[in-house]
């Protein structure tokens, strides 16, 4: 039986980076073949009510000074010493999703493979068309391609239409993962996703 691990996925989420790496290792463990789906977490917040948590929980005493001692434990134990928070945050990335929609399969994880240590770890401004394409190009993508894909009014609706189904599905924030129905939320869940693949490898 092949399993698959689904990641709802945008760039804005320093958690999506952060887990990438550690999350890719736990799929090529169990087997598992990882599925992205590219979603506007900007779009989600409005269709559920929910907000950055920096803004949500910024009248909470104590609640963001723990997040930052959660993210600092993962950084540590996942040897994520590289990672920078971006001097754009929160940017807008629905240009990079849009590109995202248009790939298939491995070429959306060649995709984030270019894009997040860019963002992540080397400060890229996503709004700089230029520097963007640079980094693609790199990668080996057709940038101008890209860019003109993104532009495509098929492709604008498939990531709308991708980010009111995770919805539907009960997705609220980045990242969240599904092994079949089952969904969790947030980086701290690796465990959980590790057992529930390797129990249903073991059958």
């Amino acid at each position: 039986m092949s399993k698959t691990l689904e990641l709802i996925f945008d760039f804005v989420s320093p958690n999506a980076y952060l887990v990438w790496g550690p999350l890719r290792e736990l799929a090529e463990r169990q087997g598992a073949s990882l599925k992205i789906t590219p979603v506007f977490l900007g779009g989600m917040h409005k269709l559920t009510g929910n907000a950055p948590p920096f803004i949500r929980d910024a009248e909470v005493k104590g609640k963001n000074a723990y997040a930052s001692l959660e993210m600092q434990r993962f950084i540590k134990k996942h040897g994520l010493s590289r990672f920078r928070m971006n001097p754009k945050f929160p940017f807008n990335p629905v240009n990079l999703l849009r590109m995202l929609v248009s790939l298939e399969g491995d070429d959306r994880i060649r995709f984030i493979e270019a894009l997040n240590p860019a963002i992540w770890e080397q400060e890229l401004d996503v709004a700089d068309a230029g520097a963007v394409a640079a980094v693609l190009t790199d990668a080996g993508f057709d940038a101008e391609a890209l860019a003109a894909r993104a532009q495509d009014p098929e492709v604008k609706q498939a990531l709308i239409d991708n980010t009111e189904r995770a919805v539907e599905r009960g997705t609220f924030g980045i990242p969240t993962f599904y092994v079949g129905d089952e969904m969790f939320f947030g980086k701290e869940r690796l465990g959980q996703i590790e057992d529930m693949l390797a129990d249903s490898g073991s059958h």
